[in-house]
């Protein structure tokens, strides 16, 4: 292992301590049975994978198959990693935490397990855009995506004759037409931080190059540039929420819009089965944020929320890639669709939830970016940063620290892309 596979996990090694006691499951072979371990980092769907381990080890002699679903999954995988405790396969989301174990060389690359020529292209293109500097091969298999923008209340729209807005300027005129009848556009849950990324990463994907991070990196722009129209509509928006937008919680928005005291929410799909637990009889769709005044120029939020990633210690890659076949066999795909709401990464004929028909064009052509926070490093807290702005309103100061902490958090990844674009420039 290279010593760069140090950096960027010491980055987080105070969180870790208190993880050391984790044990990881060690690879044994019994009788000619090989163990394959996967690690993924979605409890929610551990009912899923519980039972997907079954299935696979009732079909199985020669392979034994240990699913884990773990609270805080993401810390226990970085400390093993540290220990040097890793196991086969994880499931991880397609964010910064997997830019950084592909620039640690911690994962193998799969360029030739057959499976990946059934992932969509625009996937496979998230993934490369995450790499910190360009590398060779392929590091993970994209399994399912999620969708950020606009959930709104189909009976009420119908009710009201409202029409879907394409454009920011007839969203403005629609949240005023709502307004105007007594009705609240929107619910927001800010008091909940993380919640406060939602609306910004569906408005700057409109607005913002898709590669802002990287380009701020290069030294080519700044975001204060870049996410200047982003923040000052984000405050337009904020004036068709509730008056203390930071009182509620997540749970709380789920809830208020569940029971029909807003008339659209603007979160991402994974929010969708909170609120239909509160009202499973909403009548809900879905469109992308119109954050342009060009309809053609605006496109779908979508990230990779569940892709997994063979480590590169793994002793037995054919019988990783028989899990991996497994995994992505169509009828499994669509259980997790269906249990999850999510977007099928693989193509195919897949049954998309109805609350995703609003988006169903952009997802058929491949018109989607991914969330601009996906670049940001948790250290950033940059969450927190957006509800401070949105409390002080001061679009100059939260720029200003904005490209301040930037510089401050992201220095060792700076130097290390402006000195491949000068090596490769000289070449």
């Amino acid at each position: 292992m290279k010593q760069r596979h140090q950096r960027y996990f010491l980055l987080t090694a105070c969180c870790m301590i208190s993880a050391l006691a984790v044990g990881g499951c060690k690879k044994s072979s019994n009788d000619g049975v090989t163990e394959i371990e996967i690690v993924q980092y979605k409890p929610e769907a551990a009912g899923y994978f519980k039972a997907l381990e079954e299935e696979f080890n009732a079909a199985h002699d020669d392979i034994h198959l240990t699913i884990s679903s773990p609270n805080d999954a993401m810390t226990i995988l970085k400390t093993r990693f540290i220990r040097e405790d890793y196991p086969d396969i994880i499931g991880i989301g397609g964010d910064i935490n997997y830019s950084y174990f592909v620039d640690a060389e911690i994962l193998a690359d799969v360029s030739e397990y057959k499976g990946i020529s059934e992932i969509k292209q625009a996937y496979i293109d998230i993934d490369e855009a995450l790499e910190l500097v360009p590398v060779d091969g392929i590091y993970a298999v994209p399994y399912a995506a999620n969708a950020a923008g606009i959930l709104y209340n189909k009976d009420l729209f119908q009710e009201h004759g409202w029409k879907i807005p394409e454009t920011w300027e007839e969203l403005m005129t629609l949240c005023k037409e709502i307004q105007s009848e007594g009705i609240l556009p929107f619910y927001f849950g800010f008091k909940d931080t993380w919640t406060c990324l939602a609306p910004w990463n569906a408005i700057a994907v409109d607005l913002a190059p898709a590669d802002t991070a990287k380009q701020v990196n290069r030294g080519n722009t700044t975001f204060s540039a870049e996410y200047r129209e982003v923040s000052e509509k984000y405050l337009e928006l904020l004036q068709y929420g509730p008056n203390d937008p930071f009182a509620y919680g997540y749970n709380d928005a789920c809830t208020a819009f569940a029971r029909g005291e807003s008339a659209m929410y603007t979160i991402g799909s994974y929010a969708i089965p909170q609120i239909l637990s509160v009202n499973p009889n909403l009548n809900l769709d879905s469109f992308v944020m119109p954050a342009n005044s060009d309809k053609t120029a605006n496109t779908l939020n979508s990230g990779i929320d569940l892709q997994f990633c063979v480590t590169a210690d793994c002793e037995n890659k054919e019988a990783a890639y028989e899990v991996l076949d497994f995994l992505y066999e169509d009828k499994n795909i669509q259980k997790y669709i269906d249990a999850q709401n999510s977007i099928p990464c693989k193509e195919g004929d897949f049954k998309l939830a109805s609350v995703l028909d609003g988006m169903k064009n952009y997802i058929e052509v491949g018109n989607m970016t991914d969330f601009q926070d996906h670049y940001y490093p948790s250290e950033m807290a940059v969450d927190a940063q957006l509800q401070t702005f949105l409390i002080q309103k001061d679009v100059d100061a939260f720029l200003k620290k904005f490209d301040k902490d930037w510089k401050r958090y992201n220095r060792d990844i700076i130097r290390m892309v402006q000195e491949y674009e000068a090596k490769n420039t000289e070449k």
